[in-house]
């Protein structure tokens, strides 16, 4: 059955936080930031600015990669949205692989579901689908009685501080091991992560949250609770959108901090698109992911449109990449996932080699870091994120983790790509009011 839509209006501008502070009685939900579309070529203007799905009693949910295709056909009849995620681990049901690793937040593989509720906000409008019209009118209601008490929110943890998991000197023997590999032939790149994490900390992920999108507003940032499990993340990176017969990846490889001024901005903007080592990490990634999409693509489709794209954000100016494709009519959604996941801008290329020395590097279970989110909308069309620039959070467990990388050449500095991770974490424990890490530590 089609669920029931009603458009509200709101004349206050409280009603992010209002929505946050609603989600808090959801024992499981899907926010996502739709500014999706601001690295589109197009530029196209998104019809909404979050869009949040809400799993409840009658949802229906699937966690296998087989069921997700017939989720999207009852999906579509019912002219209703799915939402979800594809963790890291995945990679092991798609490749002869196994991690070593165990993940502590025990994140399932795959987790989709057609919500409950549908909430989409545009503005000061906010549109609801439910079961009926009295479900509407009282979330709503719900929303705005929210909206009175959004000064509840609280850093609850007082001092918060988050701990490396590998030292600086730790990290540099292992990039020199790794460039060992390299030089020898085994891969030509291979993105290298570590954690920052606090194992007895309690937090507010609500507000935390919310800080993070004041502080560190990122394209596809998303905020994900299941059950005692919370994703905070503000990914600037797409995984991959199809509009129509149209599929498009943004990796992203190449990253330098803000400057102080606008002149010294541009200064560092101009030297990151000339920065040899930066174009040559995108441009691999590039030709992996054309390679991935040739898999699921008519022939003679796949095309890079735009080449080392440099886009702003608050910490950090980012290079971008997109690669677009025309999918072959009888590829199912499921088809395209398993010819692309895990992305190849998280692993490294030859993808595999990567990935199984990424193991071997790694001391941690990346769970759903390195992961997507993101959701399907009726007519099939979809949209995915990059799960990076996150913080992870169990409330439970009271266990909080941090994952930062970068990617390693031939050609990398140890020290520089310890200090990028750094700067990659940046907003991150600016969200927490954490202190930044030191750099010589």
């Amino acid at each position: 059955m089609k669920p029931f839509s009603k458009k509200y209006i709101l004349s206050n501008q409280v009603l992010f936080p209002a929505l946050l502070s609603y989600l808090r009685s959801a024992e499981s939900f899907a926010l996502l930031n739709n500014s999706f579309s601001s690295l589109d070529k197009n530029k196209t203007v998104s019809p909404f600015d979050f869009i949040v799905g809400v799993y409840g009693k009658n949802s229906k949910a699937t966690d296998s990669l087989k069921d997700i295709d017939l989720l999207i056909t009852e999906a579509k009849e019912k002219e209703q949205y799915i939402f979800g995620y594809f963790n890291y681990g995945l990679k092991d049901k798609i490749e002869n692989l196994h991690s070593r690793h165990v993940d502590p937040f025990n994140w399932p593989s795959i987790n989709f579901f057609i919500p409950d509720q549908v909430i989409r906000i545009a503005g000061s409008e906010i549109l609801i689908e439910a079961e009926s019209e009295g479900e509407c009118d009282s979330i709503y209601q719900n929303i705005l009685g929210d909206s009175l008490f959004i000064n509840s929110f609280d850093n609850s943890s007082g001092t918060v501080e988050v701990f490396p998991s590998v030292t600086r000197g730790l990290y540099i023997n292992k990039i020199e091991e790794i460039k060992k590999h390299i030089h020898r032939g085994d891969i030509y790149e291979m993105n290298y992560c570590m954690e920052m994490k606090n194992e007895n900390i309690s937090i507010d992920p609500y507000w935390v949250y919310h800080q993070l999108c004041l502080q560190s507003p990122a394209p596809f940032s998303c905020f994900y609770r299941d059950g005692e499990n919370y994703l905070l993340c503000s990914s600037p990176e797409r995984f991959i959108k199809k509009t129509s017969n149209k599929i498009i990846s943004q990796p992203i490889k190449g990253t330098a901090r803000r400057g102080a001024t606008t002149e010294e901005d541009n200064l560092i903007k101009e030297a990151l698109v000339k920065n040899e080592k930066e174009r040559s990490e995108n441009v691999m990634i590039v030709d992996l992911v054309r390679n991935d999409l040739s898999r699921i693509a008519k022939r003679g489709t796949v095309h890079v449109e735009e080449l080392f794209g440099v886009y702003s954000f608050p910490t950090v100016h980012q290079m971008i990449s997109t690669i677009a494709a025309e999918i072959k009519e009888e590829v199912s959604f499921s088809d395209i996932i398993r010819a692309l996941f895990p992305m190849g801008s998280m692993t490294g290329a030859p993808k595999i080699s990567a990935m199984k020395l990424i193991d071997q590097f790694e001391d941690f279970n990346r769970g759903i870091y390195s992961g997507s989110i993101g959701y399907i909308a009726p007519n099939g069309d979809f949209d995915f994120n990059v799960v990076i620039r996150s913080i992870i959070y169990n409330s439970t467990k009271k266990l909080l983790t941090i994952p930062v990388g970068s990617a390693i050449t031939a050609a990398s500095d140890a020290i520089q790509e310890y200090d990028e991770c750094l700067l990659k974490a940046k907003g991150l424990l600016k969200s927490l009011g954490a202190q930044p890490i030191n750099s010589t530590t």
